[in-house]
């Protein structure tokens, strides 16, 4: 077993646990796991899109894709689409997307999705979280009638590792604040586990939460038609094959 496995059957007591590698700076990465878990699980009931980086530099992927867009974005994009078939054959089944509260301070220029014309690492992680919540209100429209649920949701501000890029100064500061206002990582993972397995939003999708209740998303965030052309253009920069279209 490796350091997460065992990390987790220690807290649990749970031995049924199988930790794969997936690297949401690959496409070919995001592909190849997918493959992997169509052919070994016979369900799946649970898909969360946690995942992320913030506060790094423009650096390409392989993919020719603006890292922190393609780790917030277009991989989890691209794994929702190419594992939609067993979530829906595992129906009812839920998808949980890990946004933020930042998301209300971006504006989405689809033009410029892939920072085409301007790059700003401030606003690629606002701009990802709120294209976080677009992916799930299109899911959930997409997805409608076939059992399987898709909400998003702010953790809260959490004291882990995802600004580690940061220069060290301004680390240092950030976590000076983190370490007397933000969640640790069980607190910060409530709404998410909530989302997963709660009784309570059994059914209910294209919702936004945070503090495990329903709120308000900004107006962007709500705008179907944006929703609708996000997705087309993920589609198009994941180059997402025809085979591979489920939803």
């Amino acid at each position: 077993m490796c350091a997460p496995t065992d990390e987790i059957v220690a807290s649990t007591g749970n031995q049924d646990v199988l930790v794969r590698k997936l690297d949401l700076a690959s496409l070919s990465s995001v592909r190849e796991f997918s493959k992997h878990i169509l052919e070994s699980e016979l369900r799946l009931d649970v898909l969360i899109n946690n995942a992320g980086v913030a506060g790094i530099d423009k650096i390409m992927t392989e993919d020719n894709l603006v890292l922190g867009m393609q780790a917030n974005h277009f991989a989890p994009f691209l794994l929702t689409n190419l594992l939609a078939g067993l979530l829906r054959d595992s129906a009812p089944s839920r998808i949980v997307n890990v946004s933020s509260l930042l998301h209300k301070y971006c504006k989405l220029d689809l033009e410029n999705l892939n920072c085409e014309k301007s790059f700003n690492k401030t606003d690629v992680y606002s701009v990802s979280k709120l294209n976080n919540i677009l992916m799930t209100s299109e899911l959930s429209r997409r997805l409608k009638g076939t059992g399987v649920t898709a909400n998003s949701l702010h953790p809260g501000v959490i004291k882990t590792e995802i600004m580690r890029q940061m220069p060290a100064l301004m680390l240092a500061v950030t976590n000076f604040f983190m370490g007397i206002f933000a969640k640790d990582a069980v607190e910060g993972a409530q709404t998410t586990i909530y989302l997963a397995v709660s009784e309570e939003v059994e059914g209910l999708t294209g919702k936004y939460f945070a503090d495990c209740k329903e709120v308000t998303p900004s107006a962007a965030a709500r705008d179907e038609g944006l929703a609708k052309k996000l997705w087309e253009k993920s589609e198009e920069l994941v180059k997402l094959k025809p085979q591979e279209m489920q939803l």
